[in-house]
């Protein structure tokens, strides 16, 4: 956890200290909607994957900017690769309400590995909720490994090395809104450009969504169906990638004063034409709490994948910060 507060208090504390207002008014806390998390797994998180949005349009005008760091451990072990390894993201954004039915969202988010020290913590997480470790009990610790006997990969100790430089344009547009129910389209593109390294590569890629959400008092559901395009035959690593994947995100919030309790699972199609576990799809279970200030909000989420445990990231943590402008 140091390796994430060290890169993150660094990143957010003189916008704050700055942005805060004498008066501070208090925010809608609608308007946050689902928690600002991306996709983990390790190829998704490596491209252009669509994320969980609220149906709901914010106030005309309204604008927030977001940083949120991030920490995750990978480990993936089949018969044909291993992937073993720490990968760390940094993003910030801001969030634009142009008018009644248009929204836009850019971001920048820098993902590198680094030694963040997860293994321990992992491990003892899967014993305390009886999860099975498979294998990552017999591996040494705290390594930076990417093997694959079938597509010629072998890629070690790339630690501190950058995964990707990513520019991500979002433009929404609100279908219907009334005091329960919202419905919203939007589309995005997205630039990757890592010029050295193991990790370097130039991708451009499109991806639509569809999201729906429903709100009654102290319950707020939000759900997102989108597709992910590409043109590139690869984002990490030389195998065979689809050229679109499908995205399922389904969250609930219960907000009880200034908490707010959050349980969302998130769902990517596999990515590779390639007959192995990234070819099928990968579950994240993420698990958040969001405090409310007056017109901003801090936000702690724990991502765990299931039912395919041999190509998601095993587990990771994000912070995050919220401002309302």
């Amino acid at each position: 956890m140091m390796i994430l507060m060290k890169y993150f208090s660094k990143a957010c504390w003189l916008p704050i200290f700055f942005s805060l207002p004498l008066h501070a008014e208090l925010a809608d806390f609608d308007d946050y909607g689902p928690l600002k998390v991306y996709a983990q797994s390790p190829l998704q998180s490596s491209s252009l994957t669509p994320m969980l949005r609220s149906g709901f349009s914010m106030a005309e005008g309204q604008k927030e900017w977001y940083l949120t760091g991030n920490m995750a451990s990978v480990w993936a072990e089949t018969e044909d690769y291993l992937a073993d390894y720490y990968h760390n993201s940094l993003t910030g954004g801001l969030k634009w309400q142009i008018d009644d039915r248009w929204m836009l969202d850019a971001n920048y988010t820098w993902r590198f590995s680094g030694n963040n020290h997860l293994d321990s913590l992992t491990m003892w997480f899967h014993d305390a909720f009886g999860f099975d470790q498979n294998g990552r009990d017999h591996q040494p610790r705290n390594q930076n490994q990417i093997y694959s006997k079938q597509h010629n990969v072998n890629i070690s100790d790339f630690g501190g090395e950058t995964l990707n430089n990513a520019f991500n344009i979002y433009l929404g547009y609100q279908l219907l809104q009334n005091e329960h129910h919202g419905l919203s389209v939007g589309g995005s593109l997205y630039y990757n450009y890592v010029g050295s390294g193991p990790f370097a590569n130039e991708n451009f890629e499109q991806a639509l969504q569809l999201n729906y959400s429903y709100r009654n008092g102290r319950h707020n559901f939000h759900s997102t169906l989108g597709l992910s395009f590409r043109e590139d035959e690869e984002v990490l690593s030389d195998m065979p990638y689809k050229s679109n994947a499908l995205m399922l995100g389904l969250g609930y919030e219960y907000r009880v004063g200034r908490h707010g309790w959050m349980l969302e699972y998130h769902r990517y199609e596999g990515m590779t034409e390639a007959d192995d576990d990234f070819s099928e799809a990968s579950n994240e279970a993420v698990l958040g709490y969001r405090y409310y200030l007056d017109r901003s909000a801090i936000e702690f989420t724990v991502i765990e994948n299931f039912l395919n445990m041999d190509n998601s990231t095993d587990i990771a943590f994000t912070l995050g910060y919220r401002h309302m402008l």
